[in-house]
């Protein structure tokens, strides 16, 4: 069952959409989003790092990680807005195909005074004359000053996404 922000459900829910074009093979894109090393390469917006602690790459299966403040402005943000500088955090995998779809559920449950929901994903990937698409979608969050927190926080990650594909 998903759970949905206060007086939200699947039909009012804004989606947000990102679009990244990489110059790389389809199945690196894709093991960077499937692995333990390749999510611990680039997830977490700048200033942040993250371990995972398990990974069961199935439909029904889970991605569970801790995710930290290792810079000091990072820190101190955490630290202003009442939230711990590590989180551990859980994402529900709902659809897996490889190399070119990614669906998960995202546990919302490190935002203060909020009740915990989840923020659906997809990735979608495909290869292209121009390289491989990778479209990013996800909900909106249940205010819009959270909704352009994880917009601009993605749109950092897809950009480490990017760079580690280059190196």
């Amino acid at each position: 069952m998903i759970k949905h922000p206060p007086g939200m459900t699947s039909e009012s829910r804004r989606r947000i959409r990102l679009e990244r074009t990489y110059q790389a093979p389809i199945e690196d894109v894709w093991e960077l989003w499937t692995t333990k090393e390749g999510i611990e390469s680039w997830w977490g917006p700048g200033g942040f790092r993250v371990t995972v602690k398990s990974m069961d790459l199935r439909p029904g299966g889970k991605l569970e990680y801790v995710m930290e403040a290792v810079e000091p402005e990072q820190i101190e943000f955490m630290k202003k807005a009442g939230m711990p500088t590590a989180h551990e955090a859980t994402l529900r995998y709902t659809e897996v195909v490889a190399p070119t779809r990614l669906a998960y559920l995202h546990a919302a449950d490190f935002i203060p005074g909020v009740e915990v929901y989840d923020v659906s994903h997809l990735i979608e990937i495909t290869e292209t004359a121009n390289g491989v698409r990778m479209t990013l979608t996800f909900d909106a969050m249940h205010d819009e000053h959270w909704t352009n927190m994880a917009a601009a926080g993605w749109e950092q990650e897809l950009d480490k996404l990017g760079q580690a594909l280059s190196s």
